[in-house]
């Protein structure tokens, strides 16, 4: 039971956002009373926090050759952007709707991003880039601008050109794009 109320959760919350979606309306979704919902969360708080636990998952670096690791992200954003069920990142969206320095969100979020931050940084350091956390810094903050660029304008095609920004921040470190080595800086 409670994998399907987080499932219907998830899907509420994401596509409706947090405030908007109430303890009724989740428990009627997925056709339980209230006090069955409460059994399972003891509050909204407690759902919105296993709502985004449940979101995060650590980036795993793989096989395949770190620049297309990094590429590749802003490819699936663009993908994201383009399938027209794209409501933002759900950890910013939480702290941005609850606007409550100590709720247990915003620990949440600054984990995710700092995670996502980490992962950049450890495939940029394979590459053999010029300071690679400011570089994978960089990487987040253009990641971040990415998604609020794709939802302000409703354009998915802004993650090419994110792609293109990350191309020249890579460049810029000193990593060959062609073949994604460490090229001499002059």
């Amino acid at each position: 039971m409670e994998t399907q109320i987080l499932e219907t959760v998830d899907r509420l919350f994401y596509e409706q956002g947090i405030r908007a979606v109430g303890v009724e309306t989740i428990a009627a979704e997925v056709g339980i009373s209230k006090r069955t919902l409460y059994n399972y969360f003891s509050s909204k708080d407690a759902i919105i926090t296993a709502y985004l636990e449940r979101r995060l998952h650590p980036a795993e670096i793989s096989e395949t050759p770190p620049l297309e690791q990094i590429l590749g992200y802003f490819d699936r954003l663009g993908r994201a952007f383009a399938s027209g069920k794209f409501h933002g990142c759900a950890f910013v969206n939480a702290v941005a709707e609850l606007k409550t320095a100590g709720h247990p969100a915003n620990k949440i979020a600054f984990t995710f991003k700092e995670e996502r931050r980490r992962w950049f940084g450890k495939l940029l350091r394979r590459l053999h880039a010029a300071n690679p956390d400011r570089l994978a810094m960089q990487l987040m903050l253009l990641v971040d601008g990415e998604i609020s660029a794709a939802l302000v304008r409703g354009d998915p095609q802004v993650g090419r050109t994110a792609k293109d920004a990350a191309r020249a921040l890579l460049s810029a470190a000193g990593v060959d794009i062609g073949r994604g080595k460490k090229t001499r800086v002059k």
